[in-house]
């Protein structure tokens, strides 16, 4: 069984969903800039550990409200 998250969404081509395949967690996040990109993580606390270094505090500055829910919605996964 397939659990899908959704991490954010801005429009249809901004966004980041997380699905839980078994034992397998799978994120993939859609910019108009990059394309699509695809993470394959074994286990939650190495998805959380890519999240923080992916999304740090410190970019947020101004902002700490977002970067404490995107990070809520990391842990729900």
């Amino acid at each position: 069984m397939i659990k899908k998250h959704e991490i954010y969404k801005k429009d249809k081509w901004n966004m980041m969903t997380v699905e839980v395949q078994g034992r397998y967690i799978v994120l993939r996040e859609i910019s108009d800039q990059w394309g699509e990109e695809t993470h394959t993580f074994m286990s939650r606390p190495a998805l959380m550990q890519w999240a923080q270094n992916r999304f740090p505090k410190e970019n947020f500055e101004g902002r700490e409200d977002e970067w404490r829910e995107m990070m809520a919605a990391f842990k729900q996964v």
